[in-house]
């Protein structure tokens, strides 16, 4: 069964409500590409008994390259958790602030307007969170409510929106900032060698991503409604192992076949606002993988190129977790394609196995444009 809040029903017109504003993205400037990662991985695992198996799955990821925090001489190393977070906290510090500036300007807005910050990470830890240090040092209200998310995982992008979207229904005219910071080279573990670990060293890659969801006004994605979704006896399909080197990523095989369970409660969200999943004009859909994204097109009976943008986030990036979401979001804005009134669907996938889904309408202004935001000088305060 799945439960969600829902503003309307049928097809009446959508009232002004919550909007979900243009994305900012940032990735750092190391990069490794596909041909560098096989190599790699014959080099580090020459000897593997499957290893012809796992160069396949990663070829067949679809990533082209991915951007890490720390050159891969540095990534390969295991210097211990307390330097990793050290390492994590560092570069929040450095690259975070821009990241939050531009979101800001992007739903024009200032710090001093957010009421509260929706902070997701799966790939590092501090307390108190990051939240506080953006409070005292980024401009923001010291009466702003914060809101850390630890452990959704890849899910956690579509649970930010979701619980920005509740607190802007809970106090309207409120104006939440959403960020997601993910580092998940941080979390390579060069004892492991199973096959799952080996696909995922191929697979994540680092970024950090943030939006504001304005209570009202702006340009974006106008939240209708939310849910959340737990496919039941899978609790331990995805999980980190914490071991005295930290977090140790555990992908049981079946989870790339979780979409067949999912799609149905999709579908429940989509029919609950008098809609059909099969039936919109866009969708922001997680890039876990191909296989993902390759059965929801399936089991939602959506064409292939309805995906278009995860696909090119993966391509591109690879699995950024959390912040996949709203990297493809951005895309969106980027084609300027979508007109007011246009529907949609926002979803991210993670442990649990968790769907965190969003349902929408776009709504576009003439006056605001990316162009125009180009040339706006960013502000925190």
């Amino acid at each position: 069964m799945l439960n969600g809040n829902r503003e309307h029903g049928g097809e009446s017109p959508a009232a002004p409500g919550p909007t979900l504003c243009r994305p900012a993205l940032w990735v750092p400037d190391h990069v490794i590409t596909l041909d560098e990662t096989l190599a790699l991985c014959r080099r580090l695992h020459g000897g593997h008994e499957k290893l012809r198996t796992v160069l396949r799955m990663i070829e067949n990821t679809g990533v082209s390259k991915r951007h890490i925090i720390q050159p891969i001489e540095d990534t390969l190393r295991h210097p211990g958790v307390a330097v990793r977070t050290n390492i994590y906290e560092r570069e929040i510090h450095r690259n975070l602030p821009g990241v939050v500036h531009d979101a800001l300007r992007l739903a024009d807005l200032s710090a001093q307007d957010i009421d509260a910050i929706v902070f997701v990470s799966c790939t590092g830890f501090t307390m108190p969170p990051i939240t506080t240090w953006m409070i005292n040092d980024l401009g923001f209200r010291n009466d702003v409510r914060q809101i850390p998310i630890a452990q959704l995982g890849c899910a956690a992008g579509g649970a930010a929106i979701n619980r920005a979207h509740d607190f802007c229904l809970a106090y309207p005219d409120a104006n939440v900032l959403v960020v997601a910071c993910e580092f998940c080279s941080l979390c390579y573990q060069p004892s492991e060698s199973d096959v799952g670990t080996l696909l995922s060293n191929g697979l994540f890659g680092d970024a950090i991503a943030a939006a504001v969801v304005r209570g009202s006004g702006g340009e974006g994605m106008m939240l209708r409604g939310n849910a959340s979704h737990v496919v039941p006896d899978t609790k331990d399909w995805i999980s980190y192992e914490i071991k005295e080197t930290g977090y140790h990523f555990r992908l049981d095989r079946r989870v790339p076949g979780t979409m067949s369970m999912i799609a149905p409660a999709l579908r429940r969200l989509a029919d609950g606002q008098g809609w059909r999943a099969s039936a919109l004009d866009f969708y922001v859909i997680h890039a876990g993988g191909p296989r993902i994204l390759d059965d929801l097109s399936r089991f939602l009976d959506v064409p292939a190129d309805a995906f278009r943008h995860s696909r090119g986030v993966l391509a591109d990036y690879g699995n950024i977790a959390s912040a996949v979401v709203l990297a493809a979001l951005e895309r969106f804005f980027d084609d300027g394609d979508l007109v007011t009134g246009a529907r949609g669907m926002l979803a991210g996938f993670g442990p649990g196995i968790t769907a965190e889904v969003s349902l929408g309408t776009w709504a576009a202004t003439e006056t605001v444009s990316a162009d125009a935001h180009q040339d706006a000088q960013p502000s925190l305060v």
